[in-house]
């Protein structure tokens, strides 16, 4: 394609100097950084439930980990070799959390708040197309003066892509500054017939799983190139929307805007987590499902809502770990149940315990998860003339109790007694961060 029909076909789309900042291998650097040892040297994992010889995951590990042992973050801890050096760490998640805090703190001295959107823990978009003249020559220098100012204030090696639009900027950081000496790469939407288009491994890709990857090579589409000049239409059939957003990510094509307020149709609140074990009893099970009710439920109550539509998710064990195809192939349970709108943890509680009772049929469990949506504002609340109006007084001003108490002294500070029968996990994950050990922020 000659450069005159490239610029063509790019007249159009806006150009901006887009930022896409990952935080090299985050928790491990993190806990290299705490231990005064370069992240780049150090030999080091960060590890989940160490005291599961089993089921323990690696969560994070060093480059030269990862270079040193062949790991990846699914390796079980069971396939980790006890080498000289090496540093199995427990993860705090509540540091991680203060060091993402900090290091966006820093992004915000360039950009503002409009213009900054932290992504996940570990990386962040920065939309520097009216602030980057302020900081340097070039977007390039002032991303360098970016990736210093972090490296000198907290340790962390950060990788830039930059790019004209969000998604080029993604694919610049993923397919070429992770692995550059200067862990920076720059993307023009010129540069994508040479550097896109020859990607034939569409794992790597960002927004492209295995499953769509297998699709477009039954197809006859092998490359990023591939996917580029074929026929829009045919790939919007085949896969939807998904597929009119991969062709234009092959043209390296993204109108999304970092200060657009999009509006979400149908807010939800859910907890999952996966069970430090196989469960196989129904009375082991049950007390997890009932927990997770309630503790969701306190969670709609502290935003004055009610929920009229539940849903209980069961992953079993040993079909996979992909919670989101749990309902398909045999995976799991997902069993939606439309009710009255409530928010009430004794209500909810026997609702969860009800589904689980009649649609579980003994498969063994790993995942469990529990999902309130159809909100409602707490004052729309529909009256029950058919119960005691007394008795749900009483259960409103209970839950309130708890859940004062609780915002006070912690989700531990007052359980029910049914955290205390076997199986329960309340109390154990009471300290846990997204799953994890949330530790001393502090060391």
């Amino acid at each position: 394609m000659t450069g005159s029909s490239l610029a063509d076909i790019y007249a159009d789309e806006e150009r901006r100097v887009i930022l896409l900042i990952d935080s090299k291998s985050f928790y491990a650097s993190v806990e290299c950084v705490e231990r005064n040892l370069n992240p780049l040297k150090a030999l080091l994992v960060v590890m989940s439930h160490q005291e599961n010889d089993t089921g323990g995951l690696v969560l994070a590990s060093s480059p030269m980990a990862k270079k040193t042992l062949g790991i990846s973050n699914v390796t079980r801890q069971r396939d980790v070799p006890d080498l000289p050096g090496l540093i199995k760490a427990q993860p705090r998640m509540n540091l991680y959390i203060q060091e993402n805090l900090k290091i966006n703190n820093i992004y915000r001295q360039y950009v503002d708040d409009d213009h900054l959107l932290p992504y996940s823990i570990d990386e962040s978009i920065l939309d520097i197309t009216d602030f980057w003249h302020l900081f340097g020559k070039s977007p390039v220098e002032v991303a360098r003066k970016i990736q210093h100012q972090v490296r000198k204030e907290t340790g962390i090696y950060l990788s830039v892509g930059i790019g004209d639009s969000p998604v080029l900027a993604k694919m610049a950081l993923d397919l070429d500054a992770k692995s550059r000496p200067d862990l920076l790469a720059v993307w023009h939407y010129e540069d994508v017939p040479e550097k896109l288009w020859p990607i034939d491994n569409f794992r790597k890709v960002w927004g492209i799983g295995s499953q769509t990857a297998a699709k477009l090579e039954r197809w006859g589409i092998h490359s990023m190139g591939d996917l580029a000049q074929s026929d829009p239409y045919i790939i919007r059939d085949r896969l939807g929307l998904v597929g009119e957003q991969l062709y234009a990510q092959a043209w390296g094509i993204d109108r999304s805007q970092l200060d657009e307020i999009v509006k979400p149709k149908n807010k939800s609140y859910s907890n999952s987590q996966v069970l430090p074990r196989n469960y196989q009893s129904a009375d082991e099970i049950r007390v997890v499902v009932k927990e997770m009710a309630d503790q969701v439920a306190s969670r709609i109550r502290a935003h004055h809502q009610t929920t009229s539509l539940v849903s209980l998710y069961l992953g079993y064990a040993n079909r996979g770990t992909n919670f989101g195809n749990r309902h398909r192939g045999g995976r799991g349970l997902h069993q939606q149940v439309r009710i009255e709108p409530t928010n009430q943890s004794a209500e909810l509680i026997k609702i969860m315990s009800a589904i689980f009772d009649r649609y579980w049929t003994g498969e063994a469990v790993r995942h469990v998860g529990v999902s309130y949506d159809d909100l409602h504002l707490e004052a729309a609340q529909q009256l029950d003339f058919f119960s005691k109006n007394e008795v749900r007084e009483h259960q409103i001003q209970i839950d309130q109790t708890m859940d004062q108490i609780r915002q006070r002294f912690g989700t531990a500070s007052l359980v029910r007694a049914m955290s205390l029968e076997r199986g329960a996990t309340a109390i154990s994950r009471a300290n846990l961060v997204g799953g994890h050990n949330g530790g001393n922020a502090y060391g």
